[in-house]
């Protein structure tokens, strides 16, 4: 447990600065709120962030000189959770290398040096496509353009703060995140012939694993794959998203997507650290979107 989680009842709650604070950032803001914190977001559109959090407009890519004017003197935690514009390797740059450094120099200017600092990668590090398992420990081996510039943005994190925490998460989905749904719904999915393994987390339990990490885990590793207990084929679960709507299987052919590659996941360290998945495998997951749990944060 950090020193800013053991404060007393007469201090102020302790504060921790979400960068980045869209549909996951808001998340992990107003779990943080819950466990009693202060939680300031920083993003564009800061006006649309729910009453709970303090909203501070700014680009992470941008002069930050104004709205780090507001940040109080004392930050325990930082979280980086950046979202490129579009998937190229210019807008990947933008986000994940030139804002992880811009906030981390405006931190420096301001003098704000938080306890614990953690920031969202990606397993698109790895190049591994033969289904084999990998874990923290497996070599980084991009194939793509885009995973070179995480792979970049995990080294200037871990340069400028050797004790930060890189999570590399896979294959967010949550509410409102319905892509493979309306593909099932439109008749538009295809069992991939051959069958290849996904790895996902859903949004929520990224959001937990984060604040776990920065507030229950007395001394993080600097590294951990955010995933869930279920590497899966792909087939599997278009397969049963059509059993929970009632529609036909779709058929088998050529799977036209290469994301995400055909690896195995394991998420061996994070469960290590105690912590918990809500939606453990995917059918969990789905069946709570299905019904129309949670919302997708703007």
């Amino acid at each position: 447990m950090s020193a800013a989680a053991d404060r007393g009842p007469r201090d102020a709650p302790p504060t921790v600065l979400i960068a980045g604070c869209g549909d996951l950032g808001t998340e992990v803001g107003l779990r943080f709120v819950a466990r009693g914190w202060h939680a300031i977001g920083l993003r564009r559109r800061a006006h649309v962030l729910p009453a709970a959090l303090v909203p501070l407009a700014g680009d992470l890519t941008g002069d930050l000189s104004r709205a780090f004017e507001h940040l109080p003197s004392s930050i325990e935690a930082v979280v980086i959770t950046p979202a490129a514009d579009e998937r190229t390797p210019a807008a990947y740059r933008a986000a994940y290398v030139d804002g992880l450094t811009n906030v981390l120099d405006y931190l420096d200017r301001r003098d704000r040096t938080p306890a614990r600092l953690l920031a969202v990668s990606s397993t698109a590090v790895y190049g591994v496509d033969d289904g084999s398992d990998v874990d923290e420990d497996t070599p980084t081996a991009p194939t793509s353009p885009t995973g070179a510039v995480l792979v970049e943005a995990e080294q200037v994190l871990h340069r400028r703060r050797p004790d930060a925490v890189s999570l590399r998460l896979s294959g967010i989905y949550g509410p409102g995140r319905t892509r493979l749904i309306d593909r099932v719904r439109s008749g538009e999915a295809v069992l991939p012939d051959p069958p290849a393994l996904s790895n996902r987390i859903h949004r929520d339990d990224a959001a937990a694993a984060i604040v776990h990490l920065l507030t229950a885990t007395a001394a993080p590793e600097r590294l951990y794959l955010g995933v869930d207990d279920a590497p899966v084929d792909r087939g599997e679960v278009l397969a049963f998203l059509a059993q929970e709507l009632g529609l036909p299987r779709p058929p088998t052919g050529p799977d036209r997507s290469t994301r995400g590659g055909d690896k195995r996941c394991r998420n061996d360290r994070l469960k290590a650290t105690g912590f918990s998945f809500t939606y453990p495998t995917y059918r969990e997951g789905y069946r709570a979107i299905l019904a129309g749990d949670g919302i997708r944060h703007p």
